[in-house]
């Protein structure tokens, strides 16, 4: 069985765990782990999962304030009041491909727009021609521009949610 919907912070850690212990020599998971519990807890953001029999197997976060570190400073990608920024989209591998991710953006859309967001807005590694189209079936079709972040060339997109 599956569900899409906030996660709690325990889920969040478990997430946050498998990924450091997949990549141990990382030490941008670490903190990266903390930069996100801390992220939820001010509410600066929420993560959501992707769980399968009550197990986390993928997440995405919303992104609410401009001072989030992933964002920090562009006011542009979200403001805290009309415009969020959908981050750190994931799943596990034997999960691809198979809709989740779908389901989980949907249900922050709706998260997003219950809490009066009105627009929301994604990033794109400039080479992922195949994220891109996923991307603009979901309906972020308005370029915003782009920003070199880790040496890659990120493009951002928006779209504007239904009331």
């Amino acid at each position: 069985m599956f569900q899409y919907r906030k996660a709690t912070e325990e889920e969040l850690r478990r997430l946050w765990n498998r990924t450091i212990r997949m990549h141990p020599f990382d030490r941008r998971c670490r903190a990266w782990k903390q930069a996100f519990l801390q992220l939820n807890r001010n509410n600066m953001g929420a993560t959501f999962a992707v769980l399968h029999n009550k197990t986390p197997i993928g997440e995405g976060t919303l992104l609410f304030s401009p001072q989030a570190d992933a964002i920090r400073g562009r006011a542009w990608l979200a403001d805290n009041t009309h415009t969020a920024n959908i981050n750190a989209l994931r799943i596990y591998k034997a999960y691809e491909g198979q809709g989740h991710i779908s389901a989980l953006i949907k249900e922050m859309e709706q998260y997003a727009a219950a809490r009066g967001f009105t627009r929301l807005t994604i990033g794109v590694d400039a080479n992922e021609a195949r994220t891109r189209a996923i991307y603009r079936h979901w309906g972020y079709t308005e370029f915003l521009g782009e920003a070199v972040e880790d040496g890659d060339t990120v493009l951002y997109y928006a779209k504007t949610l239904s009331p």
